[in-house]
């Protein structure tokens, strides 16, 4: 009981104050006990008029205990059923007693959170930016098992409820008031408890205002139920938008789609059961684990810190140059100035660097035209770039950010230039995607604040970070740039040099596999749609045609002058592609007029007509299962062999890069986690059998044969 703090008033009131042992407060054993401790003492207390559940953490509650939904696994689903049933039946007792129940919510509420406030009869929340309210868990391969998809699709009907479950939508106090999922908000964090206290003072009497609208009789659920010829059409669209969507990679969202459909047509007590059958099974998923080891763990590991080097005092960047306002440039830009750095922003000419700058301006008057920013605030972001084409606008730069283009030669001539530019001891960035640092840093009078920064396109949008540390960047250097990467509000991971370094030298053999597949003849269509079919969002030809081929003719040629050209395989094959389609046809890529691909003006592609000409053969024979395992085993062992070599610093940082950085399928977790839940030693043995029929760089990484003969996972 020590736990939650038990407070009665000269009211009759009782408020509960959740304050558990851990940092925050979770559903986990401690917090079974309290509840149900607590609801004993309610039901026996005599004179009571209500009860306010509070929170003495910032945040109202976190949620489930996720180490207790890993530690679930098949055989042991009996156990796993028993704790659901306690926790569901101690919230069931607690919104019927016979008295109001409010939930005065402080701080966030998700997931566990928020189905506590489900059970109460009047919700208030505190109206800050830091309240969020929702039920996140789909996100994590999970369902609402606290009785969370119940009560929303009693609460808000199914249509209306469902964007909650399937999407994880998580609101501010104001649009989770418009949508009926609170029922009041208050200004100051202080009012918070009075108000909600005041609110059953006012309802002595109301019968209803105890009762869950669910357990009043001649109850309808809103906008009808399951039978509802209104919801038909809905109910019966649903699974096939859904796996449109999921391509069936996912079981968490058709789960929840198949609770909230019983939700609203079965009693509520029999719903409940339903929703807790549906988390079990998704609890021992390979998917949910993956997820939850990933998307939690690994996130929090990451964002937390555990690759900054410790010891080192946090640093705020001030002022930041920009040097070329090409696409990348103008990202980096825009990041740093929407996050309140000064940043000037350097082209050949002032026109390329306004250019760059009104990049920006377009992406602000989007935020003004949606009402997410005022005029004013989109004016003070602009005033913080300055455009020029003058070296000494760059003096006094903490950070110095090169984003031109990939070229050996170009890069040490602009670090020359201009690293005299930077504030004393002020850090030199390259983002590059592919060039060594150590050796970029060979142009550097101070290597040792050389750093690579590598962002990935579109900046605005994609929320990683590649961080590079030369042979002799120093962890000062390390640590700012993982500031900075922080301070604009960005996911780093810090990988050690090499060719490529961990995201691009990856995402490499997805493309270079499809190149391979198309030239033993396989059908273009189909190698894409089996790239589409393990999770990747696009298949390795149409995003080839993005990246580029003519910009990969132009790394290979600069990787040959460098004497690096084939260091990580083979690359004969997509040599021979490329140079066939762009040399021999002018076929470039995407924005060079086409490549696999032919473009159409409204925006419509198809697979470019002399390609089958080219490459397909009719009688090639070879199976959806190695098309699919060949696309997705490539990266995967790229990944572990970055690790085995220390290109990869940490486990953490290899599945959130892989995820957050080169788009690999959400199921997997991340391309070194997949392996874990796969299976090691099932894995060592695809990767034989790949390897004995496709060639040897399928053959398993000697770091794969040891954790596969130890047993131990990759964590």
């Amino acid at each position: 009981m020590s736990v939650f703090k038990y407070e009665k008033d000269a009211d009759g009131i009782v408020t509960v104050t959740m304050d558990m042992s851990g940092p925050v407060n979770a559903m986990n054993e401690e917090y079974r006990q309290a509840m149900a401790a607590t609801i004993d003492r309610l039901e026996r207390e005599q004179g009571l008029a209500g009860v306010v559940i509070a929170s003495a953490k910032k945040v109202f509650f976190a949620g489930g205990d996720l180490n207790e939904l890993l530690a679930a696994q098949p055989g042991n689903e009996a156990h796993f059923m028993d704790m659901l049933r306690v926790t569901k039946s101690n919230l069931r007792r607690l919104e019927k007693l016979p008295v109001p129940v409010v939930a005065a919510i402080n701080g966030a509420a998700l997931g566990g959170g928020f189905e506590i406030c489900l059970c109460c009869n009047h919700r208030i929340a505190w109206d800050d930016k830091s309240v969020q309210l929702g039920l996140p868990e789909v996100s994590l391969g999970l369902l609402p098992g606290g009785g969370g998809v119940v009560r929303m699709v009693n609460l808000l009907g199914l249509e209306k409820a469902l964007p909650y479950l399937l999407e994880g939508r998580k609101v501010a106090p104001q649009a989770a008031l418009a949508e009926g999922m609170i029922d009041d908000t208050v200004a100051t964090i202080g009012e918070l408890v009075p108000a909600a206290r005041a609110w059953i003072v006012a309802n002595a009497g109301n019968e209803d205002a105890a009762v869950q609208p669910w357990d009043r009789k001649g109850f309808r659920l809103p906008g009808g139920n399951a039978s509802s010829p209104k919801l038909a059409q809905l109910i019966m669209g649903a699974p096939a938008m859904l796996r449109q969507k999921t391509r069936g990679l996912l079981p968490a969202p058709e789960k929840i789609l198949d609770c909230a459909v019983e939700a609203a047509r079965l009693d509520f007590d029999t719903a409940l059961d339903v929703e807790s059958r549906g988390l079990t099974y998704l609890a021992v998923t390979p998917q949910a684990k993956n997820m939850i080891s990933t998307f939690f763990f690994g996130m929090n590991k990451v964002n937390g810190g555990a690759s900054r080097p410790q010891g080192i005092a946090p640093t705020t960047t001030r002022k930041l140059g920009v040097l070329g306002a090409g696409m990348m440039g103008q990202g980096i830009a825009y990041v740093s100035a929407a996050a309140g750095i000064e940043v000037v922003l350097k082209d050949v000419s002032i026109e390329a660097a306004d250019k760059g700058k009104a990049y920006s301006q377009k992406l602000l008057e989007k935020q003004v035209a949606r009402g997410r920013m005022t005029q004013e605030q989109m004016a003070a972001v602009l005033g913080l770039i300055k455009p020029t084409a003058d070296d000494a606008d760059l003096r006094g730069c903490d950070l110095i950010i090169e984003a031109v283009f990939e070229n050996m030669d170009l890069k040490h001539r602009i670090t020359r230039a201009t690293e005299g530019c930077l504030a004393e001891n002020g850090v030199w960035g390259s983002n590059t995607s592919t060039l060594p640092i150590t050796q970029l840093a060979e142009a550097s009078d101070r290597p040792e604040n050389f750093i690579g920064i590598h962002f990935f396109s579109p900046v605005d949008k994609m929320p990683l970070v590649e961080i590079i540390c030369g042979a002799r960047t120093s962890d000062e250097t390390l640590a700012r740039a993982f500031d900075y990467t922080r301070q604009i509000r960005k996911t780093p991971i810090v990988v050690n040099d090499s060719m490529g370094f961990f995201t691009s030298r990856t995402f490499g053999t997805y493309l270079d596999e499809g190149v391979r597949l198309l030239s033993e003849g396989a059908h273009p269509v189909q190698i894409d749609a089996m790239g589409k079919a393990i999770g990747m969002p696009v298949g390795p030809l149409a995003v080839y045609d993005e990246v580029s081929l003519e910009l990969s003719r132009k790394a290979q040629e600069t990787w040959k002058e460098m004497g690096v050209l084939d260091k990580w395989g083979d690359g004969s094959v997509l040599r021979s592609v490329i140079d066939t389609m762009v040399g021999e046809h002018g076929r470039g890529g995407r924005h060079h007029g086409g490549g696999f691909y032919e473009y159409a003006a409204d925006g419509s592609k198809a697979i470019w007509p002399p390609l089958f000409d080219l490459y397909y053969q009719p009688d090639t024979a070879i199976s959806e299962l190695d098309m699919k395992d060949r696309l997705l085993f490539r990266p995967v062992i790229e990944s572990l062999k970055c690790l085995e070599t220390r290109v990869l610093r940490s486990v953490a940082d290899g599945n959130i890069g892989s995820i957050m950085g080169i788009g690999a399928p959400v199921w997997t977790g991340g391309y070194i986690q997949f392996v874990n839940t796969y299976g090691l030693q099932r894995f060592v043995d695809r990767c034989n059998a790949l390897a004995q029929q496709y060639g040897e760089r399928f053959q398993p990484p000697q770091i794969a044969l040891e954790h596969a003969a130890s047993g131990e996972s990759f964590i």
